[in-house]
């Protein structure tokens, strides 16, 4: 994959086009931002619920997908306010890199903002398996669950304006979670990418975040082996109540940033998680 790309928009239009599939409301605390967002595959999604606030918040949005998930993606995109565009996107493919710039351009005519909801792990880099997951099991859970956020980025710099806002999906990498094992070092990864993104793109105003998610129970967390324990911690220690069959919480945090809200907030971990990463209980 190659690095940031010589830009500069040739051939991309800058205005949105006439088009009105996956418009917003055209009011509220995304009139007019242009979206793409990724890792919609299913309803109770944090990605989903990311997607349909920006819709009601008068958001046009794209989202993506490949491969066995491209259907249920698409079924998920009927489900929104409005139903929104799915373009192929496997993060690991330099092609489908490549192709997304026009991709973007043809649906929304640019982009105001990104959510990376992307991670995986092979089983043996899960599960407690930790000390023998060998380097191609973790090298997969990186690319994909990192490196991913740096291939997005630079393959969207054609159509992505000044001023845009990148947000990420994230789970606390400060603690080591037992079973979480090689996806909590590719958090940890994530993190220190969101902050170096934020240093090499700050010249072009644009805004690099993550969003550090308590627990909820999505598709992902499902695939955790031990995540009844994680549940049962986030259940009853955070000060706030914490549901984790919720994932509004998170996606209004989501929302928030790729808003015009915060225009000097770049390279930060925002903890949506009932407070807690901040207690020892």
């Amino acid at each position: 994959m190659s690095g940031v790309r010589e830009d500069p928009r040739e051939g991309l239009r800058e205005e949105p086009p006439a088009a009105t599939v996956g418009q917003g409301t055209g009011s509220g605390l995304l009139a007019g931002k242009r979206l793409l967002i990724t890792g919609v595959l299913s309803d109770n999604s944090i990605a989903f619920h990311v997607a349909r606030i920006a819709q009601q918040e008068g958001a046009r949005v794209v989202l993506t997908s490949f491969g066995r998930a491209l259907p249920i993606t698409e079924a998920m995109a009927e489900r929104l306010p409005a139903p929104a565009p799915v373009l192929r996107l496997d993060v690991t493919e330099p092609g489908d890199l490549d192709a997304l710039p026009e991709q973007v351009a043809q649906h929304l005519g640019g982009l105001d903002g990104i959510v990376h909801s992307i991670a995986f792990a092979p089983s043996t880099a899960l599960g407690g398996a930790f000390l023998d997951t060998p380097w191609q099991d973790a090298a997969t859970a990186l690319e994909v669950s990192a490196y991913s956020l740096k291939a997005l980025v630079t393959a969207c710099l054609p159509v992505l304006r000044e001023g845009a806002s990148v947000v990420g999906l994230d789970f606390d990498a400060a603690l080591a979670w037992p079973g979480y094992d090689w996806m909590g070092v590719s958090k940890a990864a994530l993190e220190s990418v969101t902050r170096y993104l934020a240093l090499y793109l700050g010249e072009r105003r644009i805004r690099v975040n993550l969003v550090a998610a308590g627990l909820v129970r999505t598709l992902a967390a499902r695939s955790i082996p031990g995540v009844e324990r994680m549940e049962e911690i986030w259940r009853t220690r955070p000060p706030l109540a914490w549901d984790v069959h919720d994932p509004e919480p998170t996606a209004k945090a989501c929302a928030t940033l790729l808003s015009d809200w915060l225009p000097a907030t770049t390279g930060e971990i925002l903890h949506v998680d009932g407070g807690l990463h901040a207690v020892m209980t």
